[in-house]
């Protein structure tokens, strides 16, 4: 979601208050949105000056390599082109509209060495923790009270991967978690755990467990939950190579949106 709304903030800021639209200025806008950026190059196809005044563009391209987050998320590429865009000005409150809904394709890559940096954060790390083994305990409360440690992740072929974690105890009870599985998508809405197998200190976890967590981590990544904030999501194309994952979607925010009216 913190993806999505710096993505239609930086679309946002391409119209300035008086309309006009420049490539640079529309760089720097984005740029503004991520802590570092290595290369960014943006095209904006502009429509004649009458209709430019009116918040109108034709498209808009973007190509970056590099681009870091907060909490130490880096996009190894991102890359997004929009259908035409139409905004309208509300010179009262300065605050831009759409006119219709802005539709756009996206493509992101992850490489493994960035994620893993990205774990070593403890929000990011305690949401994988919660996503994918907080079934290991009758009560979530429970698995909160370890401490973890080394969290990893592996990009293996053919669309695999394999995370693992250390979990500690006051210091005495140690568990060694380890999943690996498959990644595949349902419906271009929700991604699913494929032939997923998870090992609590080298033993195989009860299938029950197992098919409790592969329901949790597709439920948690289901596109449909932001339908609610006015945005719908397909993804398009999901790879997982060594050392990198590479993901295409589409995406449409209705003029409605609940992110439009925070931005």
């Amino acid at each position: 979601m913190e993806l999505l709304t710096i993505l239609l903030a930086s679309l946002l800021g391409l119209l300035s208050p008086v309309g006009v639209v420049v490539e640079r200025i529309a760089e720097n806008s984005i740029r503004s949105q991520f802590a570092h950026v290595e290369t960014l190059r943006v095209r904006v196809d502009n429509v004649p000056t009458h209709q430019l005044l009116q918040g109108k563009v034709q498209r808009v391209r973007i190509a970056g390599r590099a681009l870091d987050l907060k909490q130490n998320i880096r996009l190894a590429v991102l890359e997004i082109e929009t259908d035409a865009v139409d905004f309208d000005t509300d010179s009262l409150s300065g605050k831009l509209q759409l006119q219709q809904p802005l539709q756009a394709g996206v493509r992101l890559v992850l490489t493994e060495q960035d994620v893993n940096r990205a774990l070593q954060s403890d929000a990011i790390a305690r949401r994988l923790l919660n996503i994918t083994i907080s079934e290991l305990s009758r009560r979530a409360q429970q698995v909160q009270q370890f401490n973890f440690s080394q969290p990893r992740i592996q990009f293996l072929a053919n669309n695999r991967i394999r995370f693992q974690v250390e979990l500690t105890q006051d210091g005495v009870e140690s568990l060694r978690i380890t999943i690996e599985s498959g990644l595949g998508v349902i419906s271009e809405r929700q991604v699913q755990l494929i032939a997923p197998v998870v090992l609590v200190n080298e033993e195989k976890v009860p299938e029950q467990i197992l098919n409790a967590i592969a329901a949790n981590f597709s439920q948690q990544l289901d596109l449909r939950s932001l339908q609610s904030a006015g945005i719908q999501a397909r993804i398009l194309q999901l790879n997982v190579s060594r050392q990198k994952l590479e993901i295409a979607a589409f995406i449409r925010v209705e003029t409605s949106s609940r992110i439009l009216k925070q931005l």
